[in-house]
C-alpha cells in the first residue's frame, strides 16, 4: 500500500530492483493481476510474501451477510496459502449499528469460525488492532489489549496478532501489551504519526517525519523473539502521488535510519 500508485506486477518489479526481498500485497490488487499470475510474477521475482491483507470484517447485521463474509475470509485463507505466506491480517470489522459489544461478539464468532479452516491450511490468523478513531468503520478492536484477548483463545501458531505503530503508539500500556503477546507477534508495520494529520485514512507519514518512537518499539517487539520481516504500510495521498521507485528509495532510507 505504500506504492498505491503502483499495480502488484509494478510493486514486485519495483521490489525486485530495490533489492527488498520481501512483499506484502492486499487482496484488491492480488484480484487486477490474478492470483496465479501474481504468485508466478513473485516467486519469478525472487521475493518472498511477508503476509496477505486483509481478511476480517466480520460483523454485520444479518446472519447471511456474517456468513458471505466468513465465505470471503475463507477465500482469503486459501489466497494466501496459493501466494505462500502463512499470515492473514485480520482488520476486524466495524459495528453495523450502535452496539459495539454485540460487533466485538461478532469478531470473536467470526475467528472462531474461521480458524479450523485456517488451520488446514497452514494459515495464522494476525489480529490487527487499529486506532480508536477507526472504531466506527473498520475495526471495533482497538488496543493490543483486545487483540491479545482474543488471539490468547487459540494456540499461538493459530491466531496471533499484528504490530502497527500508527494504530498503537499512543496507548499507555503499549509495552506491557507487546509482552504480553509474546510468541504471538505475527507481523510489524511502520510508519510514522505526523503533525497535523492531514487525513483520517491518508494520514501516515514516513518515517522520520513524526512522533512515533519506531525504534523503541521495534526493540520491544523484538525482545520478544520476533525476528520476521518489517512492513512498510503508508498511506499518505502525497507519497502515493510520487514515482514508486522515488518511494522505494526513500522508503529504504528512512527505514536504516528510524527503524
Amino acid at each position: 500500500m505504500t506504492t498505491e500508485q503502483w499495480s502488484l506486477r509494478e510493486a514486485i518489479e519495483g521490489c525486485a530492483r530495490a533489492e527488498v526481498p520481501w512483499i506484502a500485497p492486499w487482496r484488491h490488487k492480488v484480484e487486477e493481476l490474478g492470483l496465479s499470475t501474481s504468485k508466478r510474477l513473485i516467486k519469478d521475482a525472487g521475493l518472498k510474501v511477508s503476509s496477505l491483507c486483509r481478511g476480517g470484517m466480520f460483523p454485520a447485521v444479518t446472519a447471511s451477510e456474517r456468513q458471505k463474509r466468513i465465505d470471503d475470509n475463507k477465500r482469503a485463507v486459501e489466497e494466501a496459502a496459493e501466494l505462500g505466506t502463512d499470515v492473514l491480517v485480520m482488520v476486524c470489522g466495524s459495528l453495523p449499528d450502535r452496539d459495539i459489544q454485540s460487533a466485538r461478539q461478532m469478531v470473536a464468532d467470526g475467528i472462531a469460525q474461521l480458524v479450523p479452516f485456517a488451520k488446514s491450511y497452514g494459515v495464522k490468523l494476525g489480529i490487527e488492532p487499529l486506532h480508536p478513531m477507526y472504531a466506527a468503520d473498520r475495526s471495533v478492536v482497538v488496543t493490543l489489549d483486545l487483540a491479545n484477548t482474543l488471539a490468547e483463545a487459540y494456540q499461538p501458531n493459530q491466531v496471533g496478532i499484528v504490530v502497527d505503530v500508527f494504530h498503537v503508539w499512543w496507548d499507555p500500556d503499549l509495552y506491557n501489551q507487546i509482552h504480553r503477546a509474546t510468541g504471538r507477534i505475527l507481523g510489524f508495520h511502520v510508519c510514522d504519526w505526523i503533525i497535523p494529520v492531514p487525513d483520517m485514512l491518508k494520514g501516515r507519514g514516513m518515517m522520520g517525519d513524526g512522533v512515533i518512537e519506531i525504534s523503541r518499539i521495534r526493540q520491544a517487539v523484538e525482545k520478544t523473539g520476533y525476528n520476521g520481516p518489517i512492513e512498510v504500510e503508508i498511506f499518505n495521498e502525497q507519497i502515493w502521488n510520487q514515482p514508486g521507485d522515488e518511494t522505494v528509495c526513500q522508503m529504504k532510507e528512512r527505514y536504516l535510519t528510524h527503524v
